[in-house]
């Protein structure tokens, strides 16, 4: 079988900016279909549920794509399948504009959700193979801020644009992000670890990569503690940020702008929490810095929940969302380093999507404790979940990282 050679064009430069656009990409959509769901309900007369499903679809795509593209980019090369999720995404998100009723919407919404679960597993692997051990940390805490600037973008354009051009012109406008990646992607070649790593062994199935995650009690172990971090991770950040303007607005009247102004403040706070994570992991124990960041969310969760002042609000959202979500910041390089490069897309998307999953119902079980008790009540429960984190830390992640690249990882 032939593999995909190294071309001189995969060099970190290019490694990291094609990982940080695909992930900004996956940022960027799913907000402005936030924003374009009150439209696009009136115009194809959509019920409640059924504008919220063309979300809830979209991750579920997204798992399913995580999954299958984690796995064929470990066959066929990072370059390659990122390549085709890109024109995956780009071809649905197009059809997505045209769209006639719920029906086709919701499928094309599912299958661009697939072009883009494979954006981020995909992209760490890319990045772990591209960077040298010793930067690994920073490098991906760099992709994760790609989220993070998408949503930003989104945030800013949006409003002003989907009142000119309307829904069927965002989801166009969604296409240009795609465009940017397409072209940065088309000239690289494959990373050296992955064409060295192809040359030398025989094409895994899908069930022998996965048997790979829990080949042994040690990698079973980490693989189990993996998918606690990135469970709760999202389940606090969908949790977090889907409740968090309905709170302000009916605790302390904020108008959509000022709640706006939290988002905004919070992101911001999230993005250097994420940045600094990977400076910090760089220096010292990875796993140290994930207990610091997990007693830091637990505190400032509590603390948010109790305060009134909105000023002291804005500030302290900054620093809770510097806690909460800069943990991202350490997920590429710690599954990176935890499992061999052979299986490394597949472990990404694997642990990373399905955790995404649990996290699809944090806004569920948020509202859910908001009904039957108080959104106070909600938030503060919601700090809970980082406990889970640190025993999850102590006792199930591995504590070594860095070194080389090898066909065997921590087995």
């Amino acid at each position: 079988m032939t593999h995909p050679t190294s071309a001189p064009g995969a060099t970190p430069g290019k490694a990291m900016l094609a990982a940080v656009s695909g992930y900004a990409m996956d940022g960027f959509d799913l907000l402005i279909l936030g924003f374009m769901l009150p439209a696009i309900a009136v115009s194809l007369s959509l019920s409640a549920s059924e504008a919220g499903s063309l979300v809830t679809w979209t991750l579920i795509g997204a798992v399913i794509g995580g999954i299958l593209f984690g796995h064929l980019s470990d066959r066929l090369g990072r370059i390659r399948v990122l390549t085709f999720t890109i024109l995956m995404f780009s071809l649905f998100t197009g059809l997505c504009a045209v769209a006639q009723g719920y029906w086709d919407l919701l499928a094309y919404r599912t299958l661009a959700g697939m072009g883009l679960g494979g954006e981020f597993g995909i992209g760490m692997a890319l990045i772990a193979e591209a960077w040298p051990p010793h930067k690994r940390n920073r490098a991906s805490a760099w992709v994760g801020m790609g989220w993070q600037l998408g949503v930003l973008l989104a945030a800013f354009i949006t409003p002003p644009l989907l009142e000119v051009i309307g829904w069927r012109g965002m989801f166009l406008v969604g296409l240009l992000p795609a465009l940017v990646s397409f072209v940065i992607r088309r000239s690289m070649g494959e990373p050296e670890a992955f064409t060295r790593q192809a040359s030398e062994a025989s094409p895994l199935s899908f069930r022998a990569r996965l048997g790979l995650l829990v080949k042994d009690r040690a990698t079973a172990r980490a693989s189990l503690g993996i998918f606690i971090l990135c469970s709760v991770q999202n389940f606090g950040y969908y949790g977090l940020m889907i409740w968090m303007p309905s709170y302000l607005s009916s605790q302390f009247g904020f108008s959509l702008t000022k709640s706006g102004l939290w988002t905004a403040v919070t992101v911001v706070g999230m993005t250097i929490g994420i940045w600094l994570f990977g400076a910090l992991a760089d220096r010292f124990a990875r796993w140290k810095i994930f207990l610091l960041y997990q007693f830091g969310a637990v505190v400032m969760v509590v603390l948010y929940a109790q305060l009134r002042d909105p000023t002291w609000m804005l500030f302290t959202g900054a620093i809770m969302g510097m806690f909460v979500n800069g943990m991202i910041g350490g997920y590429g390089a710690l599954i990176s380093d935890t499992f061999p490069v052979a299986a490394r897309a597949t472990a990404q998307n694997v642990l990373f999507n399905l955790g995404r999953g649990v996290g699809g119902f944090g806004p569920l079980v948020i509202g859910l404790l908001v009904a039957q008790w108080s959104f106070v009540a909600a938030i503060t429960l919601l700090a809970l979940i980082y406990l889970l984190d640190i025993l999850a830390t102590l006792f199930l992640l591995p504590k070594q990282q860095g070194g080389e690249d090898t066909l065997g990882a921590i087995g």
